[in-house]
């Protein structure tokens, strides 16, 4: 008797769960669409940043280290502060709280992941293939698009996949600083004590992740040449 009451209740709830997704389909929709925009934007701002420094350290391994180190500190200020630290600076140019700020956090926590996997991508690229390529009189600019990175691009991408997850759960804390995004439905729902909506935020931000992972992962196995060295 006492199982059926619960099955009847979990039945029930799912019901209800079913029901609030049906009526806020619309605006979870534009949410997602939000947390896709800012995540997105931040990844490719991050990926143009970091793969440029990833690549140039390759050549400066001193600099690499103190880069790299302090990459490693920034990803250590909880993510919470860092959007805080964001509002005073913004408001200098007017955009204390919204998209601007949220966005730099992010690429900046996305930075990490990035500029390591690059340096190391194709730092591990094996000796034989580049002085293959130097006996074949490629130049150094030559040697870095047609060997390195095709090389080492299953190590830039695994950074890259990183960065990726990583911010699409990050973001939900923009919604904190009105950037909106899904946090927007997770923040409502605990401030109004809605158990729904703070599951369908995490429901679509952790099948958000998977996506864009299971994508990423797609395009590296396309895009990465037999044989590659990693």
């Amino acid at each position: 008797m006492g199982k059926k009451k619960l099955y009847k209740k979990e039945g029930s709830q799912l019901s209800e769960f079913i029901e609030f997704v049906k009526i806020n389909s619309t605006s979870m929709f534009n949410l997602t669409m939000e947390h896709i925009i800012l995540v997105g934007m931040a990844i490719l701002i991050a990926i143009v940043i970091g793969v440029s420094i990833g690549i140039y350290l390759t050549v400066n391994d001193t600099l690499a280290e103190t880069v790299l180190a302090a990459a490693s500190i920034l990803l250590t200020i909880p993510s919470l502060a860092l959007f805080g630290i964001m509002i005073p600076f913004f408001s200098i140019i007017g955009h204390g709280i919204g998209f601007v700020p949220a966005l730099t956090a992010l690429v900046l926590y996305s930075l990490l992941p990035i500029i390591r996997n690059t340096y190391t991508g194709i730092k591990n690229v094996d000796p034989n293939v580049i002085d293959a390529a130097n006996g074949l009189g490629m130049k150094k600019m030559q040697r870095l698009i047609q060997v390195e990175i095709p090389n080492g691009l299953p190590v830039m991408m695994a950074g890259i996949r990183t960065a990726v997850v990583m911010n699409i759960g990050i973001g939900v804390i923009a919604a904190f600083i009105g950037a909106g995004g899904l946090g927007s439905l997770i923040v409502q729902g605990i401030s109004r004590g809605d158990m729904y909506s703070i599951v369908a935020g995490a429901v679509l931000v952790s099948l958000l992740a998977i996506i864009a992972d299971t994508i990423l992962l797609v395009l590296q196995k396309w895009f990465t040449p037999k044989g590659a060295t990693h």
